[in-house]
């Protein structure tokens, strides 16, 4: 996921679906959360606890509001501009977590709703078939034993180690 050329590989991210009361659009639609009712491939972008920006993939049918949190990416793109903006040298601090990517790749409410077709944004598909781990999502209390979390298995760039299985 690239955002103005910023990016890298999407290595972990967490799945939000209307049904369960952890999903922003479990009580229905709001000025906020109304891009997640509209069509999939576009993006989410909300304030968490008011300090770090997150981005979402809108991700079902238009009507089922439903999406997913990319959590972390290995960079890979403009990697000098992420430690301007982060502030850090490890490449495996600049967006290991959610508010962290968006920091790092300038992401910002002014891309909600955007479409992830379309510049400034471009994704790709992987040239392989990835071996994913499963979990529980991280730093929510509802609907928290869903096991909708996922990560690249061996990534150094997740945002917190899947537990040993």
């Amino acid at each position: 996921m690239l955002v103005d050329g910023v990016g890298g590989i999407i290595v972990e991210v967490e799945a939000y679906h209307h049904t369960e009361p952890a999903a922003h659009s479990y009580r229905g639609p709001t000025p906020r959360n109304l891009v997640m009712f509209g069509p999939p491939g576009f993006a989410y972008v909300y304030r968490s606890y008011g300090i770090h920006w997150c981005v979402n993939v809108v991700c079902e049918a238009e009507g089922s509001a439903s999406a997913v949190l990319i959590r972390a990416i290995e960079p890979t793109h403009g990697i000098a501009a992420m430690r301007r903006r982060r502030g850090l040298q490890d490449e495996r601090m600049l967006c290991s977590g959610p508010g962290k990517l968006c920091e790092a790749m300038a992401i910002s409410i002014k891309h909600n709703g955007l479409s992830l077709l379309t510049p400034p944004f471009a994704v790709h598909a992987r040239k392989a078939k990835p071996d994913i781990v499963t979990g529980v999502r991280i730093g929510i209390t509802k609907a928290a034993e869903l096991p909708w979390r996922y990560g690249l298995k061996g990534s150094r760039f997740l945002s917190k180690a899947f537990p040993a299985r």
